[in-house]
């Protein structure tokens, strides 16, 4: 991955009314971008999480008891920040496979939500913070191949045939864990409802003795980006315009 010093741009987010965030696990959206989803929401716009799983695996519990504990976490870490619609699929925690039924689950809650715009994780091995979780490798690159899946009546033609779901071509594409080229700056009222989206995965934290307070990191993650686009706080993207 090739470094930018390129300042990070305000995203120009102009027409977009409905935004779709992919991700593995709960919790994955608390690590920065909740704090945009906070901001978004309250400009009006509507955000959506998917879960490819209910993160059983993460848990020193068994997995029959972690999944639906976790699930009940991430819809309270949702209402944070004024999520409108929270879907969790039951791949297996921990075994996510890049492949067809991932691509085809993904294309079906793009055309089902609609978005403008799917914010997601870039796929890659290595990222800002070490070598990436193999669930997050394989939702990243599953989500970003079923953006233009979804577009597509060709792929996937029974998303149509039996469910009577039109195509949908997503105008943007906006990917974590890479260098950021656009940002969305964010008020102090989103970066406490991040914190607070964190804070409410706490059965999932208290089996991690060693992770920081919320409170402790996420303000200056926040921080750390804004100063490089200039602005107070800010969340991050490498954002690609897919259609006009």
């Amino acid at each position: 991955m090739s470094e930018s010093t390129a300042a990070p741009q305000p995203w120009d987010e102009s027409g977009v009314e409905r935004i779709l965030v992919v991700v593995a696990h709960p919790d994955d959206a608390e690590y920065g971008t909740s704090a945009a989803v906070a901001e978004w929401t309250a400009r009006g716009i509507e955000v959506a999480y998917l879960l490819l799983t209910a993160g059983e695996a993460g848990m020193q519990r068994p997995p029959e008891e972690a999944g639906p504990l976790r699930a009940q976490e991430q819809r309270r870490a949702g209402e944070a920040v004024g999520l409108s619609r929270l879907t969790i699929l039951d791949f297996p925690d921990g075994m996510v496979e890049y492949g067809l039924p991932l691509r085809r689950a993904i294309a079906r809650e793009i055309r089902t939500f609609r978005p403008d715009a799917v914010v997601t994780g870039s796929g890659e091995l290595f990222v800002g913070w070490g070598i990436d979780h193999a669930d997050h490798r394989a939702v990243g690159l599953a989500a970003i191949d079923a953006v233009r899946d979804a577009d597509n009546r060709w792929v996937f033609p029974e998303l149509l045939a039996d469910e009577a779901l039109e195509p949908w071509g997503t105008t943007w594409l906006l990917l974590t864990g890479r260098e950021p080229n656009v940002c969305v700056p964010v008020g102090e009222e989103a970066v406490a409802a991040a914190v607070a989206s964190l804070e409410a995965h706490e059965a999932y934290l208290a089996d991690l003795p060693w992770h920081p307070a919320p409170a402790d990191f996420i303000p200056e993650m926040l921080e750390q980006t804004g100063r490089a686009a200039g602005v107070p706080h800010a969340a991050g993207f490498d954002a690609h315009r897919l259609r006009q």
